[in-house]
């Protein structure tokens, strides 16, 4: 196999975790092709910032996309993981089923670079990531960040749909003590025990359109969302995540970075596939993030480890802030034209194929990524 080339020494965070094909499928018809997996997402995000990343990330020799950040071309036997995901109009509010088709080789330590990171992601959502695997990041990384959905998801050994287990019962329990940040999903959250994983670490459940609760030991704090309608829920999770740590990079408080989150999860639901987000709205984020430091410059409070100890009255402001730069018009989808992912002429400028419209006409259900 061959590696991308990037220099791991500049790269202050360390993502793990395959990028797929994305194929969106309503009433039995193909309606958007894309490029998928937690890291693409999180990508957009954290290069939006300029947040100085190394990605690990296998896919197969059929890989149909050029990447920023290059993958590790794995054997000529595995092909890049694929996900169908099936919606359907004659069901109201129902969510979509997503399953696997096939899957690509897991990324084992010996893949990873041999350096140290300030954070790391462990993002998996085809099953990729070994408990040797995040053993190896929770050494070389100050910080991790796990997506419980890398740890509990199952697939039917027949059609691939994609199941969830209990925490406890994986190979991966023994590392909850150190690991940094857990996300889960409200959908994920039942197969966690929230409360022993918080004796340990600091716990994120995303809940859509309530926004998310941040629970540190025995306490929790509510985390706004901004309103927006589903279009695609796919990567919305990974997009959240993208956006709580590149808040945590740039020195915001948990509860800040949490609310910065929520912001990229609800951009990424209004759109299809792989999210872009505006130049000039990501200008006015910056800014507003800037703005922030420099005004709590010295501030103790804003060291804390406890989230909770946030004034509800800033964190408002902040929301306020953060609603206004959303309100900057969002950047225009346009139609591409290419080939299937898997075809020879795929072009590598373009990420996404849109076939028709939108996937779902309903208000937002949820903004979490079920990939």
């Amino acid at each position: 196999m061959v590696r991308g080339s990037q220099d791991p020494s500049s790269g202050r965070c360390l993502i793990v975790g395959n990028y797929c094909h994305d194929v969106l499928i309503k009433d039995d018809v193909v309606i958007a092709e894309s490029l998928g997996g937690a890291a693409s997402f999180i990508s957009s995000v954290l290069d939006g910032f300029s947040v100085s990343s190394i990605y690990v990330s296998k896919v197969g020799p059929d890989f149909g996309y050029c990447m920023n950040h290059r993958p590790i071309v794995s054997s000529s036997s595995s092909q890049t993981t694929l996900f169908h995901a099936h919606f359907s109009s004659e069901i109201k509010h129902q969510d979509r089923v997503l399953k696997r088709v096939t899957a690509c080789d897991p990324i084992y330590p010996s893949d990873l670079p041999d350096s140290e990171f300030e954070f790391g992601l462990a993002v998996g959502v085809g099953g990729e990531i070994l408990p040797e695997t995040l053993g190896r990041m929770v050494e070389i990384c100050k910080t991790v960040f796990v997506d419980i959905q890398a740890l509990i998801r199952v697939f039917d050994p027949i059609d691939g749909t994609v199941g969830l287990v209990e925490l406890k019962k994986t190979g991966f329990f023994h590392l909850l003590p150190r690991i940094g940040f857990l996300k889960a999903s409200s959908e994920e959250a039942p197969y966690v025990d929230i409360m022993e994983a918080t004796k340990w670490c600091c716990v994120v459940v995303t809940n859509g359109k309530e926004g998310c609760t941040v629970y540190r030991k025995d306490r929790k704090l509510q985390i706004a969302p901004f309103p927006t309608t589903q279009v695609d829920p796919t990567g919305a999770g990974d997009s959240f995540l993208g956006g709580l740590v590149a808040g945590l990079v740039h020195g915001l408080s948990v509860p800040e970075a949490a609310l910065l989150g929520n912001l990229f999860g609800s951009l990424t639901v209004g759109q299809i596939g792989l999210s872009k987000f505006d130049s000039w709205q990501l200008q006015r984020v910056k800014d507003e993030i800037l703005r922030r430091r420099l005004q709590s410059f010295g501030c103790q409070e804003k060291q804390a480890e406890d989230p909770n100890i946030m004034k509800t009255a800033d964190l408002e402001m902040f929301h306020t802030a953060l609603s206004a730069a959303k309100s900057v018009p969002a950047y225009s989808l346009q139609e591409c034209k290419r080939d299937l992912p898997n075809s020879p002429r795929a072009k590598c400028s373009e990420q996404q194929r849109y076939l028709v419209h939108s996937v779902c006409e309903e208000p937002l259900k949820s903004v979490e990524n079920k990939q």
